[in-house]
């Protein structure tokens, strides 16, 4: 018997946005803790590639689709529940971070950001919370969102108002899934060195990039210490937290 409480163990694991940043890395983690991994996204190379770097490889799954083709999203559920078992996670990692300034938004780029950011997220929440694909004993679920869900910066009013978006509706969907013993938290990250931010305007600038840097007081942040923090929500360990935001941002909002 394990009686570490971070240890996840005989747990099936679905983390979106696996192919590369954040989502690898916390199919990395999770695994390393035991979980058996269902990996999803566009790229299928890119997913392969996060598939040979998982601890026990060939045990885990990964199925590549565009997560806001809602349909071949609800059906390759269906059909993981009856091969792979029932769900006890959920990260969910993938997303856009648009940078645009507010007199340039239009409709369209804002209705294609919630649609990733927010749409998508909640829709494959909503299949994975079913009687048939959740486990009975308890699920985890969780959206990583941003610093910029309770910090302001300029040009990024839409990728901060898809992020909040998602806090609020973890709060909300805490309560209403409690009595099934489903927890909803999120994870709002800082500036993480990924292949995503390093392609950034800022980054593209040193003067830009060091004043972005300047703002975390602990320097920018890995796709490790956010992998981290999913392990402990997904665990055991975590099975008195629900409903909160967990900020995880190098000091970044305590300035």
């Amino acid at each position: 018997m394990n009686n570490n409480p971070f240890s996840l163990e005989e747990k099936n694991i679905i983390i979106t946005g696996a192919s590369s940043g954040i989502g690898r890395q916390c199919a990395i983690a999770c695994s390393e803790q035991g979980a058996r991994i269902i990996l999803i996204g566009r790229d299928e190379k890119r997913l392969l590639e996060t598939k040979s770097n998982l601890k026990n490889g060939p045990e885990h799954i990964h199925i590549s689709l565009d997560i806001t083709d809602f349909v071949k999203l609800k059906d390759s559920l269906k059909e993981l529940a009856k091969s792979a078992g029932k769900i006890h996670g959920l990260v969910n990692a993938a997303g856009i971070s648009p940078t645009i300034p507010f007199r340039m938004l239009s409709p369209e780029k804002m209705e294609e950001t919630f649609k990733v950011n927010v749409t998508a997220s909640m829709q494959i929440s909503k299949e994975v919370c079913k009687p048939d694909i959740a486990c009975e004993n308890g699920m985890s679920i969780i959206f990583i969102s941003s610093v910029m869900s309770e910090a302001g910066e300029s040009g990024k009013s839409l990728y901060a108002m898809s992020k909040a978006a998602v806090v609020a509706g973890a709060r909300a969907l805490s309560i209403e899934y409690a009595a099934k013993k489903i927890r909803f938290n999120s994870i709002s990250p800082g500036v993480v060195v990924t292949l995503m931010s390093m392609n950034s305007v800022y980054s593209k600038n040193e003067v830009a990039l060091k004043s972005i840097t300047d703002l975390h007081p602990l320097g920018l942040g890995k796709p490790e210490d956010i992998a981290n923090a999913a392990v402990y929500l997904l665990s055991d360990a975590s099975g008195w937290v629900t409903g909160t935001n967990m900020i995880v941002d190098g000091g970044y909002l305590a300035r």
